[in-house]
């Protein structure tokens, strides 16, 4: 089974350290959410975990082979091969289709277009957008272009998925959606699911809930923490 491993991973941005001395090891198969307060270095952490950012000191393993020690071939592997990551915002290009965007990192990769067509079409199918197609993004809602992007981040089969926010600009009802989604994505594939976010929603449907704060992470009780999370919705809700 796929496992990636921080070993004592250390970022600091000028002399400001956001991450200090992690070790974690997440496990293919599995599903975490990461929370804490905005501003703590939730993207920053995912960021590091799916390699689009080295740590400062320390190592990011993937199967106890560190990302720094990769080949130039194997690190552009892993990354399209590995890991599939869905950004607080979709990135879709405006300038293709929904379908074209979703087929994108399998072409970088030189697959099978023909293959790659029956695939994108399949996962369309999946999240709901096989009549969108042929849209361009801007035709589409934000939580339509969330699961397109969802769609795009699938497309290589990765064994971990990545999601930084996935919910955070969507309405209650469009993101409770996606959590479903997500989850019977991760059923289906059986892919490691990391996922940062404040809702509660979020971390109640995940395995593990870690909590990151002042720079390290902690394993939370899953029922202290949406308890806490929707206390703190609550009381925005009434400000």
């Amino acid at each position: 089974m796929n496992n990636l491993h921080l070993n004592s991973i250390t970022k600091t941005f000028n002399t400001k350290t956001i991450l200090n001395n992690i070790t974690f090891t997440f496990e293919q198969n599995q599903t975490y959410a990461i929370t804490g307060a905005s501003g703590v270095g939730k993207s920053t952490l995912l960021h590091l975990i799916a390699g689009l950012d080295k740590p400062t000191h320390g190592a990011v393993l993937f199967n106890e082979v560190s990302l720094s020690a990769m080949s130039h071939t194997q690190y552009y592997s892993f990354l399209n091969k590995s890991v599939g990551f869905v950004f607080q915002s979709s990135h879709l290009i405006k300038e293709l289709s929904i379908i074209e965007n979703i087929m994108l990192p399998g072409l970088i990769h030189n697959d099978n277009r023909a293959e790659l067509i029956k695939k994108a079409q399949s996962l369309l199918d999946a999240v709901g957008l096989s009549h969108c197609m042929h849209s361009s993004p801007g035709e589409l809602s934000g939580g339509q272009q969330q699961r397109a992007a969802l769609a795009r981040a699938l497309i290589n089969e990765p064994a971990f998925l990545i999601a930084d926010e996935p919910t955070g600009n969507l309405d209650n009802q469009t993101a409770q959606a996606m959590v479903h989604l997500l989850m019977n994505c991760y059923k289906q594939w059986h892919m490691g699911m990391i996922v940062s976010s404040h809702d509660p929603y979020v971390a109640q449907a995940m395995n593990t809930v870690l909590e990151l704060k002042d720079g390290t992470i902690t394993q939370q009780h899953k029922e202290d923490t949406v308890c806490s999370q929707q206390k703190k919705l609550l009381e925005r809700q009434l400000r």
